[in-house]
């Protein structure tokens, strides 16, 4: 009888950790594969619609968001509502010869974003994209071109996104932001992540 009641207890907590059926609310899964542990997101202002309803949307709603003049204030609860709350941005900082990797949540984004963008006008503009998608999950990559408002003919800096998203059958969320700029003689923006016919590098670096 003990043997039984252990056996039981065995069983029951095998099924808890690794899913022996495919109830509502879990993820159908290979036969055999571990579940995946399943939280609801919170702490995420409520999304416009129309900005979550496919990646194209939510990556026009990115840039949307962090452009402006001077003493323009962001939409940050916008800017946070594209996100899951454990997302990240991640890019590098070269220094001589040594980089730095940088990693920040997207409300330390928007924290040290807010007062650049306010005191000196920011805006990004795309020109390229690509996007690849299997199943619920997608990875876009972005040509930007980043400019002090509208003061500029030229941008001052471009660079290349690399954006992962997740889809959860009702929006896309944002899940993940790396980043490199171009630097001239060493990181040139190759043709590949530019618009057709767009020629060679402009003649400028960056300068963030």
């Amino acid at each position: 009888m003990k043997n039984t009641i252990n056996i039981i207890i065995c069983a029951a907590s095998m099924a808890l950790l690794f899913g022996t059926a495919q109830d509502d609310g879990q993820p159908k899964l290979p036969q055999n594969h571990p579940s995946i542990p399943t939280t609801r997101q919170t702490e995420r202002p409520t999304a416009d619609t129309a900005d979550i309803q496919s990646i194209d949307a939510v990556i026009n709603a990115y840039y949307d968001v962090i452009g402006g003049p001077p003493d323009e204030k962001r939409d940050w609860n916008r800017f946070l509502s594209l996100f899951t709350k454990d997302a990240r941005f991640h890019t590098a900082r070269q220094t001589g010869q040594r980089v730095s990797p940088v990693s920040m949540t997207p409300d330390e984004f928007a924290r040290f974003s807010d007062a650049y963008f306010k005191s000196s006008g920011y805006s990004e503009t795309e020109i390229h994209r690509r996007v690849d998608v299997f199943g619920n999950i997608a990875q876009v990559l972005s040509t930007y071109e980043a400019r002090h408002g509208d003061r500029e003919s030229k941008p001052y800096s471009r660079g290349v996104y690399s954006i992962q998203l997740l889809g959860d059958g009702k929006r896309w969320w944002i899940v993940s932001i790396m980043w490199d700029h171009e630097r001239e003689g060493d990181n040139i923006i190759g043709p590949e992540y530019l618009p057709a016919g767009s020629g060679e590098a402009p003649d400028h670096a960056d300068q963030s």
